[in-house]
């Protein structure tokens, strides 16, 4: 298991812009630190209960530091590392886009194919469809 966590910074003692900065150095090692989580358990179910407590820090804290330094929440996030990986297998694989979906960690392939479709504007049997060379039996005779 791979835990990952950020230094206890002491910031008793520091004033004015040096604490500033060492708080925004803290917060987007924090980040970091759970986008390397989040990398290394996307086929895993969600938990930021789990991931903060990998990470020694509160959930809503982690949630809230993390959406400030990347535009996104760590669920979005999750979602969208499945999402990249499942497109790349549903383009250089022969696999079922259910098989993709359990592959990339999604127990239900209508939960699968709803989170694809928010987050790439199409489903995906659309994206395998319009990214997979289709062969024309028309150009063999």
């Amino acid at each position: 298991m791979v835990r990952l966590g950020i230094s206890n910074l002491n910031f008793s003692g520091m004033k004015g812009r040096h604490c500033l900065k060492m708080k925004q150095n803290s917060s987007a090692a924090l980040s970091t630190a759970a986008r390397e989580y989040m990398e290394a358990h996307s086929a895993e179910k969600f938990s930021l209960e789990k991931m903060a407590k990998a990470l020694f820090v509160n959930g809503s804290y982690l949630t809230r530091t993390f959406k400030r330094d990347t535009g996104t929440t760590p669920l979005i996030y999750h979602h969208r590392l499945r999402c990249t990986k499942a497109k790349e297998l549903l383009t250089s694989t022969a696999l079922t886009v259910s098989e993709v979906g359990e592959a990339v960690g999604y127990v239900s392939s209508s939960h699968f194919a709803h989170v694809f479709r928010k987050l790439e504007g199409c489903t995906p049997s659309e994206f395998q469809k319009s990214h997979t060379p289709e062969t024309d039996e028309r150009a063999d005779g």
